[in-house]
């Protein structure tokens, strides 16, 4: 398995002890939640259920679907007895005596995936489950329940942060994240796949360090041919993704598609006031629960800019793969079947790839920190935009805001070359400097940081920077 080392060592060490265990795991669609279970538990596992997902074309048959999917999933681990179920609430009791039926004092592992699938209105689940565990489950010594689910929200609402029954009822949590570049070049690695760093930061910008899609590369083909074949090609592998990942994660995927449509549009983001505005909405709990989903499931982030109050926070669409697709595949009707081998020196594809680099760079913040030597150093990262008014204006890619009275003030640079520092690009960056010294402490150091692919070019203007960070740095574990 690549990566997921920490999460293998506390799943292990969870399932040794001698107590009843509730593990939530919960993460991106397709970020890897359940081969995780199954190779971390390979042989292990006494019961396993998966939630069929959401049908919008019979939502009254929904409940009556779904337990008869998890009356089958008894049949097939074994139970011998037991009428159809009509609740949730006969569901699990099932599930409680066919698992004390085959107690040996072993562990039980149980395994639902795709929980919030399972809660379908009016359909009781939450308080059948709430039931099973606080009157059963919790009491056995030799029991692990371990419950997966891409609807973040949901899960952080009813389990983890849940207030009523289930109230601090999980005693481990894990949120799975997707690979890092390092990771990337592992997976690809073991699938002899050979790509150059340069290219592999450039699929982490397509796929956005998904294992999911990254299986989908050929190992046979250059990355430009593989992002034409799984995105361009006729009956593409991912060319209807978007749609799906929405629709299976968002009870409303419309709502959360408008959204992230307009944050894809602004790398810095908008307000919560501007989202409103943009789009036309109404102010009230509906914007408030989409921004909430898109945060939890990991589309968005919710942040404070430098240089703004703390009730002028901002959203930032951060999902990669859905920056690439709304940018190169929702409007794309050529029918061009090799648009990305013919573009891949066009100027569209440079200034996304310019952009796409600064999430590349914020999602390895740790990676800059430890080139820094700063891995202990308390940090807050951030860009800064500040308009023209009296004064010029600047556009800041990232500031590294340190508690130790330095700040890097970091422009990144994704080029096919090193980068060459002209005169008046260096009069710019003095400028920068002297401009963001007058919003910091007069104890406060600014440090020009590069933040490049192959180096710095040494001329008369290179000296500005007084750190230079390469594109090897960001593979760092």
């Amino acid at each position: 398995m690549i990566g997921r080392k920490k999460e293998i060592r506390e799943l292990n060490k969870l399932y040794d002890r001698n107590s009843a265990e509730f593990v939530a795991i919960y993460g991106r669609l397709r970020v890897g939640k359940t081969f995780l279970v199954d190779e971390t538990f390979a042989g292990r596992i006494t019961f396993r259920h998966a939630g069929l997902a959401p049908d919008v074309s019979d939502a009254k048959g929904q409940l009556k679907k779904q337990l008869e999917h998890f009356y089958k999933s008894l049949l097939l681990h074994g139970m011998t007895e037991g009428a159809k179920p009509k609740s949730w609430f006969d569901a699990f009791f099932l599930l409680e005596k066919h698992l004390q039926k085959i107690d040996d004092g072993s562990r039980q592992l149980v395994f639902i995936d795709e929980m919030p699938w399972l809660d379908t209105p009016r359909s009781s689940f939450v308080q059948a489950f709430e039931g099973f565990w606080n009157t059963w489950a919790c009491h056995r010594k030799n029991f692990m329940l371990v419950v997966c689910g891409s609807a973040n929200s949901w899960i952080l609402d009813n389990l983890i942060n849940d207030h009523g029954g289930l109230y601090d009822r999980v005693t481990y949590e894990i949120k799975l994240a997707p690979f890092t570049l390092a990771e990337c070049e592992e997976f690809y690695k073991s699938n002899d796949i050979r790509l150059s760093r340069y290219d592999i930061v450039q699929s982490y910008m397509v796929f956005g360090g998904i294992p999911c899609y990254m299986r989908y590369v050929d190992g046979e083909f250059s990355l430009a041919q593989n992002i034409d074949k799984i995105f361009f090609a006729k009956n593409a592998k991912l060319k209807d993704e978007y749609d799906r990942l929405f629709a299976s994660v968002f009870a409303n995927p419309e709502s959360e598609k408008s959204i992230v449509d307009l944050l894809s549009k602004n790398n810095a983001g908008f307000t919560r006031k501007e989202i409103i505005e943009k789009l036309h909405l109404s102010e009230g709990e509906g914007i408030s629960k989409s921004l909430k989903a898109l945060i939890a499931s990991d589309f968005a982030v919710k942040y404070v800019p430098f240089g703004f109050s703390r009730r002028e926070p901002h959203y930032k669409l951060t999902d990669l793969f859905c920056i690439f697709y709304l940018r190169f595949l929702k409007d794309h009707e050529s029918g061009n079947e090799k648009f990305w081998q013919q573009n891949s020196s066009a100027q569209s594809l440079s200034a996304w790839r310019g952009l796409a680099f600064e999430n590349v760079c914020f999602n390895h913040i740790e990676q800059l920190k430890k080139s820094l030597g700063i891995s202990g150093v308390i940090t807050r990262a951030s860009a800064w935009s500040k308009r023209p008014d009296d004064e010029k204006g600047a556009q800041i890619d990232l500031l590294i805001i340190r508690n130790d009275n330095v700040i890097n003030m970091c422009e990144l640079k994704f080029y096919s070359g090193e980068y060459d520092v002209s005169n008046e690009y260096y009069r710019t960056l003095l400028n920068r400097e002297a401009l963001l010294q007058k919003y910091v402490s007069p104890k406060t150091v600014i440090r020009n940081t590069l933040v490049t692919t192959f180096g710095l070019k040494k001329n008369e203007y290179s000296n500005v920077f007084s750190n230079v960070i390469l594109l090897g740095d960001l593979f760092q574990e």
